[in-house]
């Protein structure tokens, strides 16, 4: 019987900027996949397909939407496609994080309980995609400071 140690680890060999890029996927196609299961989402019978009406909660805290889990969804995805080459993970990690640090201003900015709210955000999701985009940024560039894995 072959011991533990010995089978083959799946991220040798892979940058780490790849791995980072893959995780992330991982997590958004879970958070994505989470706001369709009740329970897990709070209020799942007052989940709308966009707007500040849907009373939906992550977690009971992030308000979403159908939208809003179909771009988690998309996102993860798209990390996924992009975390097989280097310079696509790190687009992946620093363009994503730059479009989440974006839905932050835009969260900032847009009056939760109007029309425009669309997406929908509340002040929870705010302060996340502030996190995740400084975050996401953060690895995409410490991810990729060595250039010998590319």
């Amino acid at each position: 019987m072959a011991h533990a140690r010995a089978r083959r680890n799946p991220a040798d060999g892979r940058a780490p900027v790849r791995r980072a890029a893959a995780t992330v996927g991982v997590v958004f196609l879970l958070v994505g996949l989470l706001g369709f299961v009740p329970g897990i989402t709070t209020d799942f019978g007052d989940l709308r397909f966009a707007g500040h009406g849907s009373g939906a909660k992550l977690l009971g805290v992030f308000q979403v939407s159908v939208l809003h889990n179909a771009v988690h969804l998309a996102f993860g995805l798209a990390g996924l496609a992009l975390s097989r080459t280097w310079d696509g993970a790190r687009t992946f990690l620093i363009g994503g994080g730059a479009i989440y640090l974006v839905l932050w201003l835009y969260g900032l900015v847009v009056d939760h309980g109007s029309g425009a709210n669309f997406i929908p955000v509340n002040n929870a999701d705010n302060w996340l995609h502030l996190v995740l985009g400084a975050g996401m940024i953060a690895l995409g560039v410490l991810t990729t400071r060595d250039r010998r894995h590319r």
